[in-house]
């Protein structure tokens, strides 16, 4: 009893310990997002609108940190900024921390999967750097992988220098995202859900670590919106969903979005396999990145930078469907030359814009068809937005959640649930997030969990030998002894001469026949072995194997090419499984 109310104290005690240490980490990744925020809208206003005159134009709930500059509009210098802010983000990137290239999300999905939760302390301040820089200077891009890997990164140095368990690190880290992404998008229950559920790609959420994500994201949304206010991203009208006909209309949204998302990815990961063939230092690709990208932002401003000014206007009806289209298409592309050439900036902004343009564009469509089939062209902005993520992230719960979150709008629930399963079944074998793991089986944090069935996934054919040694049933007890003693085995495969298995010689049988020379030449191989043997396939696994060996005392299993054949091609050792097992658990405890 005095055991059990002890054991029952620690675990309180280590519960109350981690809640406190995600709030910290929620607080800590608060202030990041509002250092990551100013910096960012520094240098949107100086850079791109004070010298190029680019139209910055932020969404409702943003706030005006800097009082914006309207200079004249000049391609040649935006051109000019996006080609340097890429060159500046790729030197700093690559030469102090080329782990927060990229849109970070996979980092610090990678980090938890794989590297016990640790991410270098050096990787969040580059990050964070880079990052404003990139989409400061006019680079398709979003807030949530910077901050993701921000806020993941303050959790695993938390983690770290306090000395806490692998497994603790990895909850921090998971902590951290979460509430990066909470207060940075005003949404802290999409961002908990968020960071739980972009691990995997099944629909499935981290268990283990979801408590303390909404504790930390909870907090750092609080330290955020304290400072910048507590209004939604996004203004939108009033939209309601009370018309079952349009469902036909979202359906068709739902295929639209998903396509697309499928389009998006196969651009991005492309973009960036071409940019790995460029036979230059990877300092200075994003610079050409930022070239592509500014040539886009002179034919259309609204595809490139952050483009949640686009996807405010879209909400609000004051885009025709062929600018929609256009922008739908131009930011897939911007968003790739930035990230995909080795810039640092998110992949979420950019596929909320793409998929509430791309949305738009199809409510408006099927509203001039019949105001029956959407009565708020308007409505298919926001629920694009659910849907193209949802596919190209494999994440529908927390895109549910944050863009009602973002905007503040509840009453298209139903719509967008629907949308954002069918879309998440349309692309679920892609993701933009190449790290994402299967589900919790695949992930080596929770091998240790599913130790008892790692034989599963080892087969016989992976341990098999495939040169053995055999001998007739007719051969004599002499030459038996004989193939023994060159041999390194201790059992012998009978095998006729057809060529199909008739049974097995063991040593232990044969030992009893020792000091009888009398019955050298007179007992046979056949008349020694064992007929009844126990025989395996190449496909069979090793769990199930073992399983059939039992407490036999057998040591050697004919491998045969089909269930129903005598043909043998190998043969396995009983302490080939036993290896088999003990270097599984070696690869998986470390990772405990």
């Amino acid at each position: 009893m005095l055991f059990i109310k002890r054991k029952q104290y620690y675990e309180m005690a280590s519960l109350g310990k981690m809640m406190l240490y995600s709030a910290t980490v929620g607080v800590i990744t608060g202030f990041g997002a509002v250092s990551f925020l100013i910096a960012t809208h520094f240098f949107s206003v100086y850079i791109l609108g004070g010298l190029a005159g680019y139209p910055t134009f932020e969404p409702a709930g943003e706030p005006k940190i800097f009082e914006e500059i309207h200079a004249k509009f000049s391609p040649l210098i935006l051109l000019s900024i996006t080609t340097i802010g890429g060159l500046i983000s790729g030197i700093l990137v690559y030469t102090f921390a080329p782990d927060a290239e990229g849109h970070g999300t996979d980092a610090a999905i990678e980090a938890y999967h794989t590297k016990n939760g640790f991410i270098r302390p050096i990787v969040p301040i580059i990050k964070m750097i880079a990052s404003a820089i990139t989409l400061g200077s006019g680079g398709s891009g979003g807030r949530e992988g910077p901050i993701a890997q921000i806020g993941a990164g303050f959790g695993s140095y938390f983690a770290t220098k306090l000395k806490l368990t692998k497994k603790e690190r990895r909850i921090l880290l998971v902590s951290g995202m979460g509430a990066g992404v909470g207060a940075i998008f005003h949404s802290p229950m999409a961002g908990a859900i968020f960071a739980c559920e972009v691990l995997y790609r099944d629909v499935e959420l981290e268990s283990e670590t979801f408590i303390y994500t909404v504790i930390a994201s909870i907090v750092a949304y609080s330290v955020f919106s304290f400072i910048f206010g507590w209004k939604p991203l996004f203004l939108t009208p009033s939209f309601h969903f009370n018309n079952p006909i349009e469902l036909i209309s979202y359906t068709f949204l739902a295929l639209s979005v998903g396509i697309f998302a499928i389009f998006y990815i196969k651009i991005f990961y492309g973009t960036r396999n071409l940019f790995k063939k460029i036979k230059i230092k990877p300092h200075f690709k994003p610079a050409i990145g930022g070239f592509l990208v500014g040539l886009i932002g002179i034919l259309v401003p609204d595809a490139i930078s952050m483009g949640y000014g686009a996807l405010q206007k879209a909400l609000m009806g004051e885009l025709a469907i062929k600018t929609l289209i256009l922008i739908a298409v131009l930011k897939v592309f911007a968003t790739s030359f930035t990230i995909s050439s080795g810039g640092s900036a998110g992949v979420f902004g950019p596929s909320m814009v793409i998929g509430g343009v791309l949305g738009g564009a199809i409510g408006l469509i099927m509203h001039n068809i019949s105001p029956i089939l959407a009565s708020e062209p308007g409505s298919f902005v926001l629920v694009g937005m659910v849907g193209f993520f949802s596919a190209a992230a494999n994440t529908p719960f927390s895109t549910i959640v944050m863009v009602t979150e973002m905007t503040g709008n509840y009453h298209l629930i139903v719509p967008s649930i629907w949308v954002a399963g069918i879309s998440y079944l349309v692309a679920q074998k892609w993701s933009i997030y190449e790290k994402q793991v299967k589900n919790r089986r695949f992930s080596l944090a929770h091998k240790y969990e599913y130790a008892k069935d790692m034989l599963e996934e080892i087969y016989v054919k992976d341990i098999m030998h495939k040169h053995f040694t055999s001998i007739r049933p007719t051969t004599s007890l002499k030459d038996i002894y004989k193939i023994l003693s060159d041999s390194k085995d201790d059992d012998l495969i009978v095998i006729d001469h057809h060529d199909k298995l008739s049974g097995i010689a063991s040593i232990k049988t044969l030992t009893n026949l020792l000091g009888q020379p009398e019955l050298e030449d007179v007992v046979i191989a056949k008349d020694v072995s064992n007929e009844e043997v126990l025989t395996t396939t190449p496909d069979e696994n090793l769990h199930s194997l073992l399983h059939k060996i039992g407490f036999k005392d057998i040591n050697v299993i004919p491998v045969v090419k089909t269930k129903n054949s005598k043909k043998v091609i190998g043969i396995v050792k009983r302490k080939d499984i036993i290896n088999a097992y003990n270097k599984a658990k070696e690869s998986i405890l470390k990772y405990a």
